[in-house]
């Protein structure tokens, strides 16, 4: 077996463990607090059918950007080198979709597969996190625009931190913290 089809099998055996961790963090729950079984059956169960409603669209998504989206446009506009215009687009590119975190998660793999930065790829999780604009016209409206502009600027501030942060901690290891 070549070494890239060793490294997905460990891929595919990390995600059924992590898949199996959270099934026994289940029957620990409901053996711990047996009167909240059905709570945890109906989250499960909701939860489970929401992911089968989207994944399908989210895999057809992630394929036609695998296929129209080449390496060097990500590096171009999301790789090392773009600075303060790269975290401006991974801003922008988070903070458009609305849609559950879950979906960007895949999206922002592709991205580090593309070589993309750490920083602009945790910016993008970020903002696709806490900056949606549709949100924002929402606070705008409740809250002022003095609210939600200070609060866009912290947000993204954070996020630009910790990207950095992420970016400078993952340096020491393998590319992209990958093991």
């Amino acid at each position: 077996m070549t070494d890239d089809g060793a490294s997905k099998r460990e891929k595919i055996l990390r995600s059924w463990g992590y898949f199996a961790l959270v099934a026994v963090f289940a029957v620990v729950v409901v053996f711990l607090f047996p009167d909240r079984q059905d709570a945890v059956a109906t989250t499960m169960w909701s939860y489970l059918v929401e992911l089968a409603s989207i994944l399908p669209a989210v895999m057809v998504l992630l394929g036609l950007f695998n296929e129209w989206v080449p390496t060097e446009m990500v590096v171009q506009y999301l790789g090392e080198q773009t600075g303060a215009t790269g975290v401006g687009i991974a801003v922008l590119l988070g903070s458009t979709p609305t849609g559950p975190l879950y979906v960007a998660f895949p999206i922002a793999a592709d991205l580090l597969e593309k070589d993309a930065s750490v920083t602009n790829v945790v910016v993008f999780l970020t903002a696709w996190a806490c900056l949606k604009l549709p949100q924002e016209l929402i606070e705008l409206q409740f809250l002022g625009w003095r609210f939600m502009t200070l609060r866009l600027a912290l947000t993204a501030a954070v996020a630009v931190g910790m990207g950095l942060a992420m970016q400078a901690l993952l340096s020491t290891e393998s590319p992209h913290g990958s093991s």
